[in-house]
């Protein structure tokens, strides 16, 4: 009896070592939601419940400002990003995020505070295993606390009274690909460009004005028109997602060139930061090596916003 419990227990322990070791489960899609019409005209009535204020930083914020936030929103990406998280947590920690700056003036210290426990939360609706308090204490370099990030999570789920399952553009964007009637190959390449194109637009603050349906179409737009194994798709693409989310082409339109703006925008700057970083490794001044060499300890996003001196 002895030797059958001792033989049970390490067929236990070995099973949750194998299971420890595997890449983090992932749920699929159910095609009876993807495909019944009530599931996208519920999504469509509903996001307009959960659109931020654009205007909080003139009517809220007294401290925080544009660019604040969009550091914030770069780190927030990044750890998302290292933690391999669902595509929703990001989405979805951003809507936490500009909701409750629109009802709650935050001075510009708890910023980051305040997106490490957008990320908690997300990450606890929709992640298999979340992101532990622990981790996102030691993503701030351990500016905040356990217990503050706790009293924060407290704070955040009162001001925005519980109502946490937000619509963000991820949920519209399987509901678009499935109507386009494509192959399974193309869908998954022109979802993957999406989902890229939904994460740039919650980095940017003027994409707050367009509802989450808008920027799923248009991602979907910008990543087809950007892509040359789907050309006969491209020509007929605005009527159809004017069909499916019944948006008016033009506001189509003007949110897809919007995106692909700001996407060419960020890949310029992206550009002139690595030609001047070339530049300054080929320059044999003392000054130039000693200013690359700060600009290499820097970390592309800040760990703490606390130490910035805006």
């Amino acid at each position: 009896m002895n030797t059958d419990q001792g033989l049970i227990a390490q067929i236990s322990e070995m099973d949750l070592m194998c299971a420890e070791s595997e890449a983090p489960r992932r749920a699929y899609e159910d095609p009876v939601l993807i495909q019944d019409n009530r599931v996208l005209q519920n999504l469509l009535a509903l996001e307009d419940r959960y659109q931020p204020n654009p205007a909080y930083f003139k009517c809220v914020q007294t401290d925080i400002k544009r660019y604040m936030r969009k550091m914030v929103a770069q780190w927030m990406l990044e750890v998302c990003d290292e933690q391999r998280c669902e595509e929703e947590v990001f989405s979805l920690a951003m809507n936490y995020l500009d909701r409750f700056l629109s009802v709650c003036d935050t001075p510009r210290t708890r910023l980051q505070l305040l997106g490490a426990a957008c990320m908690f939360i997300a990450s606890k609706l929709k992640e298999t295993c979340p992101v532990s308090a622990e981790k996102l204490v030691i993503y701030t370099d351990h500016s905040i606390t356990l217990s503050m990030l706790m009293d924060m999570e407290s704070l955040l789920l009162s001001k925005l009274k519980w109502d946490l399952s937000a619509v963000t553009p991820q949920d519209f964007l399987e509901q678009i690909l499935s109507r386009l009637a494509l192959e399974k190959e193309q869908t998954e390449v022109i979802k993957k460009h999406a989902q890229t194109f939904v994460a740039l637009c919650a980095t940017d603050c003027k994409f707050m004005m367009y509802p989450p349906s808008m920027i799923a179409a248009g991602s979907v737009g910008a990543a087809v028109h950007g892509l040359s194994n789907v050309p006969h798709l491209d020509v007929k693409l605005l009527q159809r997602l004017h069909q499916i989310t019944g948006i008016e082409m033009d506001c189509l339109r003007g949110c897809q060139e919007q995106i692909e703006q700001t996407l060419a925008v960020n890949l310029s700057s992206m550009a002139t930061t690595v030609e001047q970083t070339t530049k300054m490794e080929h320059t044999p001044s003392h000054h130039s090596n000693s200013q690359h060499e700060h600009l290499k300890e820097q970390p592309t996003t800040p760990t703490d916003v606390q130490d910035i001196h805006f």
